[in-house]
């Protein structure tokens, strides 16, 4: 198979042999692999892939066809059109996957957008829903929203009745944001005029938590799930203290396989009928071709980007 890997933080387009699947497991053979922030950190050598997973072939996501299952899997799943969450490995023409952690793709979806969902749509469902038990009428103020994860926890937020507050650098891309369902689109500059909010979806880390907190409700909770804009903050503990608040946090990649399934269950139960419907939907920023490895990520680096930035795998 061919295959990104990292050699002395450079991405190098190498061949390796095709992964033979264990017993649970089976190979997809990748049409499509989105790119995520975690794998920039893997490159620069700050975020290794969890045991058990390629060492230096990155990505975390990716959309193909199944092409081999392990002796142990029952389900008729040869063939079936998927996408999966992975702990690396993805950005390569065929990937080994646990079983139990495939979503099954809708027939109208096309692989460029099917290799952006799994990450993207996971996690901001599992910050949102499960570590910030966001509810109906609640206000949920989601950070870099116009990134891959923000543009997936807008539209998870819309889906559960929320009030939302779409936060980004700039207005350039507030119209798409309300057409995917924020109620209020702001710049970091204007989160200081927020009403109270219960939620926070942090995705940029300090820079936009120091000026959230004092807009914080009774019992607000705030996730942080990204830090690209500073991991160090400044708290006042008198605002945290005072609307009795909950701070948090949380990553994916390192749970391990029996965690990951629950969650990519509760995504397969609640979000992909909602992608079969059209209600949710990946934006694209982007697709660059698997050869285009080294200009995806420069262009992912950069700001002012909306929705995921893909690659395009053939076999």
């Amino acid at each position: 198979m061919r295959c990104v890997t990292i050699v002395e933080n450079e991405l190098v387009l190498a061949e390796r042999e095709t992964p033979v699947p264990g017993p649970l497991d089976v190979v997809v053979s990748v049409r499509a692999a989105g790119l995520n922030a975690a794998d920039l950190l893997q490159r620069r050598g700050f975020y290794p892939a969890p045991p058990g997973w390629p060492v230096d072939v990155p990505g975390m996501e990716l959309a193909g066809l199944v092409t081999a299952v392990g002796e142990a899997v029952h389900e008729p799943l040869l063939g079936r059109r998927v996408c999966a969450l992975v702990g690396g490995g993805a950005q390569a023409t065929h990937c080994l996957v646990p079983s139990e952690h495939l979503l099954f793709l809708p027939d109208h979806v096309a692989w460029s957008e099917a290799g952006g969902f799994a990450e993207a749509f996971t996690t901001a469902h599992d910050a949102l829903v499960t570590q910030g038990e966001l509810a109906a009428g609640e206000r949920v103020v989601i950070s870099g929203a116009a990134g891959g994860v923000g543009v997936a926890a807008v539209q998870i937020a819309r889906a559960l009745g929320a009030e939302v507050a779409a936060v980004t650098r700039d207005d350039a891309h507030h119209a798409q944001l309300r057409e995917l369902g924020a109620d209020q689109t702001i710049t970091l500059e204007e989160v200081d005029a927020l009403r109270d909010v219960d939620v926070v979806l942090e995705l940029i880390g300090a820079a936009h938590l120091e000026r959230v907190l004092p807009r914080l409700a009774r019992f607000a909770r705030v996730v942080v799930i990204g830090v690209g804009a500073g991991s160090r903050a400044e708290i006042d503990l008198r605002l945290v203290m005072a609307s009795r608040a909950r701070v948090t946090g949380a990553t994916l990649r390192a749970r391990g396989r029996d965690e990951k399934t629950v969650v990519l269950e509760r995504v397969a139960n609640t979000l992909v009928p909602r992608w079969r419907t059209g209600e949710v939907r990946v934006p694209i920023a982007r697709v660059f071709d698997l050869d285009q490895v080294s200009e995806a990520y420069a262009y992912f680096a950069q700001p002012g980007k909306f929705g995921k930035v893909v690659l395009r795998v053939d076999d």
